[in-house]
């Protein structure tokens, strides 16, 4: 399959407001409500033709950038700003190949941001939003799927100068050779106020869905968890301890993450943890599950110090350090090993990080460096779809999944649609007495259906059900 050329032609930024079933803290800050951003793109492919694209994240305060000056609001206006930032990129780069659209305007669009303040990661919000979108209307232009259409290189990824170090690379070649999964393992998040038994709970959402861990445990029969870490040892230790004595009783055992979301502020810190956790009994099981240890260090100190002596004891990995294109390159030097795939941060990103792990696993001829799937609170619909489809088209067998618990089914979404997901997606979403919803069996999610034209879906949301997002306000 060729690369198809294509302008943009149009956008439509849209939003709406959700609210959380219960609280989910993590981090610096504790959600109980957020809004999920909405783009439409319109793409011109050279022959004329035209197409529309949808592409939905959750525009996420205190995560991309944590300074605490900033509000909530700043912080989703932030987004917004990246969201205009790209666009304007992309309009004055003219007719390009899908990759191209994003390798050619990266710096263009990182130094923009910089020049207003945003990071790095906020600036790749708005391209990885954009070029989502794109590449649906470009596979549905087609009319393929997109695991079909990225293992035929239809978005032309080929070495670029944006990436110096994998200038020789065969990225058709990998691209070609995956795999794209059908069934991935759900990772449950256990968020730091989350209760672990019903005797902790001093008042009940009582809305039929599991709250406590143990009810988790019941319902969805995870095999694999993702446990966070506030940077306070005794406190965490103690935490984790009361999460061991509900997980450990799990028939067949468990895999976990332990997620540090820049909790400590340096890697001694982190180490000091670990240790606890090692001298700790109660933790004997739970030390043996963990897969990994995801952004323990606060991103101003973490890919300035090595992460070799904690590394030793389990693999560690960048989260929020991946804010320059190049930071897992820095990272790798530091001791770290893998990287998180998130698509708010932009499927090409991911896959560049994919090329870089089969490089170096190649040359030193061993397998040690690995992306990880990890979660933005993706929402039923459009959002966890496309995050889903790049997941299983990397061959990664578990992912990070917290919108789920946290946001009960398409709540704030008119029932149509949501009926609408399911009908498209029986393997993906159930239909219960409250809607539709996440359907987890097992602890993982069926995916089939979700090779269809487009990036992982043809339904679409109800965009009459949205309001026209406003102009952002920053700086």
């Amino acid at each position: 399959m060729d690369a198809p050329r294509f302008t943009l032609v149009e956008t439509q930024r849209l939003e709406w407001p959700f609210r959380l079933r219960m609280p989910f803290r993590f981090g610096v800050i504790t959600v109980t409500h957020g809004r999920q951003a909405v783009v439409r793109a319109r793409i011109r492919l050279e022959d004329g033709r035209e197409q529309w694209g949808v592409a939905a994240e959750t525009l996420a305060a205190k995560w991309f950038d944590k300074d605490p000056a900033l509000s909530d609001a700043q912080n989703e206006h932030q987004l917004r700003r990246a969201l205009e930032l790209a666009e304007h990129a992309t309009r004055a780069a003219g007719a390009r190949a899908a990759f191209a659209h994003f390798a050619d305007t990266y710096a263009d669009v990182t130094a923009a941001g910089g020049a207003e303040k945003l990071n790095p990661l906020v600036a790749s919000y708005g391209r990885a939003l954009l070029d989502r979108a794109m590449l649906d209307a470009l596979l549905k232009a087609k009319g393929v799927s997109f695991w079909r259409g990225m293992r035929a290189n239809i978005g032309g990824m080929a070495p670029h100068a944006i990436v110096p170090d994998l200038a020789g690379f065969d990225f058709a070649a990998m691209l070609a050779s995956s795999q794209p999964l059908q069934r991935i393992h759900a990772r449950h998040t256990v968020g730091l106020v989350d209760p672990i038994t019903a005797s902790e709970q001093t008042e009940r959402v009582d809305d039929g869905l599991p709250e406590t861990l143990e009810e988790v445990v019941a319902t969805y029969r995870h095999r694999y968890w993702k446990l966070k870490v506030g940077g306070n040892v005794q406190a965490d230790v103690e935490r984790l301890s009361r999460i061991a004595a509900v997980l450990d009783r799990l028939h067949g055992g468990y895999h976990a993450s332990l997620d540090g979301n820049e909790q400590y502020e340096d890697a001694e810190g982190a180490l000091a943890l670990w240790r606890a956790m090692e001298s700790e009994p109660r933790l004997a099981k739970l030390c043996a599950s963990i897969l990994y240890i995801e952004q323990p260090v606060k991103r101003a100190r973490a890919l300035e110090t090595g992460m070799s002596a904690l590394a030793a004891a389990r693999p560690v990995i960048i989260d929020e350090s991946d804010g320059p294109l190049d930071a897992f390159v820095t990272g790798r030097a530091l001791g770290y090993a893998g990287v998180s795939s998130k698509a708010c941060k932009g499927v090409w990103r991911s896959l560049i990080n994919l090329a870089r792990c089969r490089a170096w696993n190649a040359s030193e001829g061993r397998e040690r460096y690995f992306m990880s799937a990890e979660d933005l609170t993706t929402l039923a619909g459009v959002c966890v779809q496309q995050d889903l489809a790049l997941v299983a088209l990397m061959g990664l067998p578990h992912v990070e999944r917290n919108g789920h618990h946290f946001v009960d089914g398409f709540a704030g979404r008119p029932k149509a649609e949501a009926v609408r997901f399911m009908e498209a997606h029986p393997d993906l979403y159930a239909d219960t007495p409250r809607g539709p919803r996440l359907r987890i069996s097992d602890g993982a999610l069926d995916i089939g259906s979700l090779d269809v034209p487009g990036l992982g879906a043809t339904a679409e949301p109800d965009y009459a059900a949205m309001e026209a997002m406003p102009k952002a306000a920053w700086p």
